[in-house]
């Protein structure tokens, strides 16, 4: 019995294609009117995918609508479990991101810190110097320190203002 290959292909369940380049292999023949003997494709294919279909479900003990419900059942739980594993996986992920995020304000917070800490040790230099000042104004009330004394006194406010000089 010779068919087509259009129906050989639905019958085997394999694309025209597959036939095709099975023909110009040589693994597979053609007669004159571009038909394939059935043989051909046993031989080539094996058993038909109908076929298949039609032993397997004389096989089975019993296939009723209980039997296809279950499956349809165990199919939705399984489509299920999947969405909930990528919820999961998701969450996860959030959470790596968000524990990211805290760390990274975490150093932010120890960074600002460290610029407080510099701007309070700033402040004071600056109120010492400030103190320093009024001291030497109250003291040119009083009668003249040596100048030894008063060189030092003014190197130490000098220094003190020109490392400061950026805080105004």
């Amino acid at each position: 019995m010779n068919i087509s290959v259009t129906k050989a292909a639905k019958e085997w369940g394999v694309s025209r294609t597959t036939i095709y380049q099975k023909v110009n292999d040589g693994e597979l023949s053609r007669t004159a009117d571009k038909k394939i003997d059935v043989s051909e494709m046993l031989r080539v294919f094996g058993e038909p995918i109908s076929k298949k279909r039609t032993e397997r479900s004389v096989d089975t003990s019993q296939s009723t609508p209980l039997n296809s419900q279950s499956v349809q059942y165990n199919t939705d739980i399984e489509h299920l479990l999947a969405l909930e594993k990528l919820k999961n996986e998701h969450l996860s992920q959030q959470v790596n991101d968000q524990k990211k995020l805290i760390e990274n304000y975490q150093q932010q917070i120890a960074q600002l810190n460290k610029t407080l800490d510099k701007a309070n040790a700033s402040i004071q230099d600056f109120a010492q110097v400030r103190l320093l000042e009024f001291k030497q104004a109250e003291m040119s009330d009083e009668p003249l320190l040596e100048p030894e004394q008063e060189k030092k006194d003014d190197s130490i406010v000098a220094t003190a203002k020109k490392k400061k000089r950026w805080f105004f």
